[in-house]
């Protein structure tokens, strides 16, 4: 059974780091029960939910995703791009130990896990305000003995790879070209997103479903139009903290 991670919706969201976005009111009410919907759609989708608290006084702690990337042979505690978000990693590293074996990428060496999009044994890794070159070549490494072929991708005008792009499967990639540079996807079906929602190419695959962010309802008409099961969700507060549907979970098997 397909197991996700979250993290409970700290009180303190309003002080996320924010890098395009210019700071606006977070309702942490509303998030509250935004993240509760979230939760519920995964569970619909047929995955075990499980919540975290241990983080919840540092502000960005609901995005799980940054502070570790799973894979099947290992989990990678990342270095994170920001010093405020550091201290995220020690908790979902502990929590991992018990499913996999965990390796530390260190500093000067950033990467997130919001600009790690795992397509099959290719990895393709963004360049952008979280991850630097060196951050790719650490994770090189370390997947390397496992087969995987790492592939950086240039990000700009928006946080994370994941941010302007994702899969919808194996070989269709859901993409906003004019933040992420598309050539390293040679071979994979393009879809690119409207220009009426640059952000509508953050997309979470949970087993057989595409979850999609209700914001965007063109977006997941169009994704829907390929013949795709797709279920949304209104994440608006997160949208604020610069995040998307990838950014709160960690899915795996």
């Amino acid at each position: 059974m397909l197991k996700v991670i979250t993290h409970k919706v700290s009180s303190a969201l309003q002080e996320c780091e924010l890098t395009f976005l210019e700071s606006e009111p977070i309702d942490i009410v509303k998030a509250a029960e935004e993240h509760r919907n979230y939760c519920t759609m995964l569970k619909k989708c047929g995955a075990k939910v499980i919540t975290l608290d241990e983080n919840v006084l540092l502000p960005d702690s609901v995005f799980v995703e940054d502070p570790i990337i799973v894979f099947d042979e290992v989990a990678v505690s990342t270095s994170m791009g920001v010093e405020s978000r550091r201290s995220e990693r020690e908790t979902l590293g502990k929590f991992f130990t018990q499913y996999r074996k965990v390796v530390q990428i260190n500093l000067p060496a950033k990467i997130e896990g919001g600009d790690v999009l795992k397509v099959g044994k290719q990895i393709f890794v963004g360049q952008s305000p979280r991850t630097n070159k060196a951050g790719v070549d650490a994770l090189t490494e370390i997947l390397n003995p496992f087969g995987y072929e790492v592939i950086p991708v240039k990000v700009s005008g928006c946080l994370h790879l994941k941010t302007g792009c994702t899969a919808l499967d194996s070989s269709t990639i859901l993409i906003n070209p004019a933040w992420v540079d598309p050539s390293p996807f040679t071979g994979f079906t393009i879809i690119e997103t409207l220009p009426e929602e640059p952000f509508g190419a953050n997309v979470l695959p949970i087993n057989e479903t595409l979850c999609m962010n209700a914001a965007f309802p063109l977006t997941a008409d169009l994704v829907r139009s390929r013949g795709y099961t797709v279920v949304t969700t209104d994440i608006t507060e997160f949208v604020k903290a610069e995040a998307g549907l990838t950014c709160m979970s960690v899915p795996f098997q």
